[in-house]
């Protein structure tokens, strides 16, 4: 796990800049949203998921998640096609925010295989990339509350 200026961003996952994250097993990738994400969300609320089955493009809007400050999307790391949702979820929310990167899991997506797939990965945040994203976050995220 590595912490990064108080977020924990295990450096193994994938990032989407919308800040949902990609665990890949084969072709098959569970995809959350980070603990970045669920710290300045506040308490998850509702969660409004596709359906199992839709396909998905890298980079299209799939779902909605609401906390009490504010509603964020959620992005598809990977394009593919929904092969399962995190049915927990339905019945509590807060596991987004007690266990963003476990039990929070939001859904699982059967991405196409070989090339596709590597090329999508690279258009994602990973490794030492990691750092600077957090970093232009926060600072993007101070600037805004400067401006409020």
């Amino acid at each position: 796990m590595a912490d990064i200026k108080g977020y924990d961003m295990p450096d193994e996952l994938y990032y989407h800049e919308e800040h949902s994250w990609a665990r890949v097993e084969g072709t098959k990738v569970t995809v959350g949203m980070s603990d970045m994400f669920q710290k300045e969300a506040g308490d998850i609320v509702f969660v409004d998921l596709p359906e199992e089955e839709d396909d998905v493009e890298q980079g299209e809007t799939c779902g909605k998640i609401q906390s009490r400050k504010w509603i964020g999307k959620l992005v598809a790391p990977v394009s593919g096609e929904i092969v399962e949702i995190n049915e927990d979820l339905e019945d509590d929310t807060s596991l987004i925010n007690s266990d963003p990167y476990g039990e929070g899991w939001i859904l699982v997506i059967e991405a196409a295989d070989g090339d596709d797939l590597k090329e999508e990965l690279g258009n994602l945040i990973h490794g030492d990339a990691i750092v600077d994203f957090i970093e232009a976050e926060i600072k993007k995220t101070e600037e805004e509350k400067a401006k409020a």
